[in-house]
């Protein structure tokens, strides 16, 4: 349904240390290697150790990670030697007013990433990311306009707001999970299809780079 809605990136969320797993490794692997150019399945996950995002990442047949969890720049780079094909898309969690941390973050770690992405922290539960929570735009509208690597928007996203968000932020890609699903917690066709629509047309209207066409999703 989201290859059909135009969704080239799907997002599997797994090893996380606060959400609990829509799917099983073994499903997610079985989809993942199912998939057909051009539509990818990004592994979303917390771990921080480069031999184990590496196999990890070989076991499922990704080519993308996205990483929301603490990791080194030795890490980083140790990842890019095991798995050089491997695209690396770092989390940057806004946490209030925490601008000048995440700076220093896209500071040190771009040498050793492919793009970043924004998203926000809930005090509640402590998760970061998949939260449904909005942030502070201007701090993401900063961080694309100083990275030297694309900036993923994500965090709260709907196809309700996703238009205003892109105008506000002109970032590289946008993410959505809950925002997209019913009271099931199933993904909904219509508001995907809705989603879909916004963001283009927020995208044209920004005449962003090719790369602002593609969506991330977590399954």
């Amino acid at each position: 349904m989201l290859i059909e809605c135009g969704v080239p990136y799907i997002g599997f969320p797994l090893r996380l240390p606060v959400h609990q797993e829509d799917l099983s490794e073994e499903e997610a692997t079985a989809i993942i290697r199912s998939l057909q150019p051009p539509t990818q399945g990004v592994l979303i996950t917390y771990l921080h150790d480069a031999t184990e995002i590496s196999y990890f990442c070989q076991q499922l047949g990704a080519s993308i990670v996205q990483l929301h969890g603490a990791i080194t720049p030795a890490d980083l780079s140790r990842l890019k030697t095991l798995a050089p094909h491997l695209s690396v898309i770092k989390g940057l969690i806004v946490r209030g007013d925490n601008l000048a941390e995440l700076e220093a973050l896209v500071s040190e770690l771009a040498p050793y990433v492919d793009a970043f992405i924004t998203d926000t922290f809930d005090p509640a539960t402590g998760a970061c990311g998949a939260t449904g929570k909005t942030h502070d735009w201007t701090i993401s509208r900063k961080l694309t306009e100083l990275s030297p690597r694309p900036v993923i928007l994500a965090g709260g996203l709907n196809p309700t707001n996703v238009y205003a968000a892109i105008r506000a932020v002109r970032p590289a890609g946008v993410d959505v999970h809950t925002g997209v699903e019913d009271r099931s917690g199933r993904k909904s066709r219509p508001l995907v299809e809705a989603f879909v629509a916004e963001a283009h047309k927020g995208f044209a209207l920004c005449r962003c780079p090719a790369v602002g066409t593609q969506f991330w999703k977590g399954l």
